[in-house]
């Protein structure tokens, strides 16, 4: 078996009682259709807390999420549920798997050049995906994200927000910034170092910044999703 397992990654199951609409009124994408979907669970000011993908599993749901911040999304999902009837744990039987290219699994849903995801039995580690996501200038995680503003972390152009799916938290400062077309500033993926790092790679000679978007340095990857994003005029 191919090495392609993503031993950063884990999966949250959610089980239970009507547990889309559950999800539906918390996290900033459509999940009442086609999944997986990339999306965000944000504080009410609309700042970043987590981002996973979402999967279903017949009724469940599953969310590929950063391993390291399992632990809190489960309990901050918690909070959420109340006296609901829905059941919220790791499912350790199952992992994430990736490949650059084939016909296994599905595309990525933030950007198709990341390649191809699927659930399955854990396998091998895979190798080259975080250079290979961050050369495409794409960021997840804690680390990366932080509390950043959703739009901010580029999750517009990589189809992490849905403008029409009704209320979420967060949704409110959300959808002014889009309405407003008020996005001031980006992350970017830089070759190398530089000022306003969220977070550092130096194995791989990447950085993740935070800039504005007047003054997005020279060292910046700038793939062509994120040139199209930019070419939109921004108000004042």
């Amino acid at each position: 078996m191919a090495a392609t397992t993503l031993t950063d990654r884990a999966i949250v199951r959610l089980s239970g009682e009507d547990v889309r609409g559950f999800l539906q009124g918390l996290v900033t994408n459509d999940v009442a259709g086609e999944l997986p979907v990339w999306a965000g669970l944000l504080t009410p000011q609309g700042k970043c807390l987590f981002d996973f993908l979402v999967w279903s599993d017949g009724e469940d749901l599953l969310l590929d999420c950063e391993a390291e911040a399992t632990d809190d999304l489960i309990k901050r999902l918690s909070i959420y549920r109340l006296r609901r009837k829905i059941d919220i744990a790791r499912d350790p039987s199952l992992t994430i798997h990736w490949s650059s290219g084939g016909e296994e699994g599905v595309s990525d849903p933030r950007l198709a050049e990341l390649g191809r995801r699927w659930i399955e039995l854990p396998g091998d580690a895979a190798k080259g995906w975080l250079e290979h996501r961050l050369r495409l200038g794409v960021c997840e995680g804690r680390a990366e994200l932080g509390d950043l503003l959703w739009l901010q972390c580029n999750a517009d152009e990589l189809n992490g927000v849905s403008f029409t799916k009704g209320c979420y938290v967060g949704q409110e400062n959300t959808a002014r910034m889009n309405w407003r077309a008020k996005v001031n500033r980006r992350l970017v993926v830089l070759e190398g170092d530089g000022d306003r790092l969220r977070a550092a790679y130096p194995e791989i000679g990447l950085a993740v910044a935070h800039v504005r978007v007047e003054a997005i340095p020279d060292n910046a990857i700038m793939p062509d999703w994120l040139k199209d994003a930019l070419a939109q005029p921004t108000t004042a």
